[in-house]
């Protein structure tokens, strides 16, 4: 969905050249065309037929016959049937861009048994996939584009388990700029899929329904050296028959790969689910909205990865949840968290000390390489909100874990626990206790908690907790533990 499957419409075109076939559209440029078109493709596809170019009036038709991809594979453990080639149409234009459209479908089935694991059947559908967009030789890749699905399903089947997924349709589209940096571009995409659906069930769990009146989704990767990343895929496809690389290619790819980073400079991608609903035996729940959220941006030298997901208005109803613990149940739930200051420049240059050969240093120099990407083997974690909020509860968590990648007990924190209406809270743990004793102690935890907190000026209580590397606990400024 999204960027990746645009990427691989954008692959199956890579070899497009400036448009000096623009004149006549004949078997030969046709040729040159197939020409081009095979240089990214591993011998063996490029003689057997994968692709091919005919003329079409004022246009190539380029067809792809995916059923080659799998000619060597062993029918025992792979096979499938109703595969048929998919065709695409390529205009030239004066302006050196080609207009590129294309309409197929697919209706597969078949089924892969790999080496301890169950057989599996599956089958896949798209009762039409539609595309037109614009593709820039300069870049290798499309400038712009709009793409629709219709009718997309797709089923799993063991004896133990089985998947199914659908949705109604969906609508997107692609569109570029030049990057900051000279050659490079930004591309970014949105768009829809509505009525999505998937039911799972098991011999150990009883079907799961999972609905979606509409999925909502934006990407945006910036400061791609695409023509360099060409080169790279080219390259490689020209050795891909080759056991190891011998040292000039080795040192030649080393090259590519260093004139090529950073392969870019941000990217963030966002997923909105209406309308969710999950129907099951075991209860009923869903919520209005679900966004989750990922983003990688800063300098490569201190880049962060962050990761979010936040629902609203949440619904729950299930008969293994007592009425009483009904409350309890959150309303609405926000969750953010990133890795922070990543060096992917000392990432790089390590990676690039690897023997690409073969030889033995391989394995030390990949080790090295994610050591490098922490400074000095140092994980930051950071979280700027985790919250929680029911009909007696508000809470809310910020702060940041630091730690080592060789030891998992030499960390350090410092957070900040904010709660409100907490006299509330403890009033809804206290009753439960008239049924539950064991929840005395979570009152009387509370009441303890409270004493330590402060109040801000919104009336809510906060907790600044910072735990030292050497153990010791304070909170509010007040020690809590001492050092270990």
């Amino acid at each position: 969905m999204r960027l990746n499957l645009i990427a691989a419409t954008s692959t199956i075109v890579l070899g497009l050249a400036p448009a000096v076939y623009a004149a006549d559209i004949n078997q030969a440029g046709a040729k040159a065309v197939e020409e081009n078109l095979t240089k990214v493709l591993p011998k063996d596809l490029a003689k057997d037929g994968f692709v091919t170019v005919n003329p079409a009036g004022t246009r190539y038709e380029i067809i792809y016959d995916f059923a080659k991809l799998l000619k060597k594979v062993d029918p025992a453990s792979f096979s499938i049937t109703g595969l048929t080639p998919w065709s695409m149409f390529a205009t030239p234009q004066d302006s050196g861009l080609w207009n590129v459209e294309g309409n197929n479908s697919l209706n597969v089935s078949g089924n892969f048994n790999a080496p301890g694991q169950p057989k599996t059947d599956f089958t896949y559908a798209i009762d039409a996939f539609l595309f037109s967009g614009v593709f820039d030789p300069a870049i290798s890749y499309l400038r712009s584009g709009d793409f629709s699905t219709k009718a997309v399903s797709f089923s799993s089947r063991t004896e133990a388990e089985e998947v199914s997924a659908s949705f109604d349709g969906m609508k997107y589209k692609l569109t570029s700029s030049d990057g900051a940096a000279t050659g490079t571009t930004n591309f970014a995409t949105s768009g829809s899929a509505t009525g999505f659906l998937e039911t799972i069930s098991s011999r150990q769990v009883p079907p799961v329904e999972i609905r979606a009146d509409a999925i909502d989704f934006a990407a945006a990767v910036n400061g791609v050296s695409a023509s360099r990343v060409r080169d790279i895929i080219v390259f490689v496809a020209a050795h891909a028959d080759e056991k190891q690389l011998d040292r000039a290619a080795s040192d030649k790819l080393k090259g590519m790969l260093r004139d090529a980073f950073p392969l870019l400079t941000s990217f963030n991608e966002t997923i909105d689910l209406n309308n969710l609903t999950v129907s099951s035996a075991a209860g009923n729940g869903g919520a209005k909205n679900v966004n989750y959220g990922v983003t990688l941006d800063g300098p490569t030298d201190a880049a962060r990865v962050g990761f979010g997901v936040t629902a609203q208005q949440i619904s729950f109803s299930s008969p293994i949840v007592p009425e009483a613990y009904s409350a309890f149940l959150p309303q609405q739930l926000q969750m953010q968290f990133a890795i922070a200051d990543m060096d992917f420049t000392a990432f790089g240059d390590e990676f690039l000390k690897m023997d690409f050969t073969g030889g033995a240093s391989s394995e030390d120099s990949g080790k090295k390489a994610v050591e490098r990407l922490f400074k000095g083997g140092e994980l930051v974690v950071d979280f700027p909100k985790i919250s929680a909020v029911s009909g007696v509860y508000d809470a809310e968590i910020s702060g940041k874990v630091r730690g080592r990648v060789d030891a998992s007990k030499d960390y350090s924190m410092d957070a900040t626990v904010l709660a409100r209406d907490l006299d509330k809270t403890i009033a809804a743990v206290q009753e439960l206790a008239k049924t539950n004793a064991d929840l005395n102690q979570v009152s009387f935890g509370l009441m303890m908690a409270k004493g330590f907190a402060k109040t801000d000026p919104d009336g809510r209580q906060r907790w600044d907790i910072s735990v030292a590397r050497n153990g010791s606990v304070t909170i509010n400024g007040q020690t809590i533990k001492g050092a270990d």
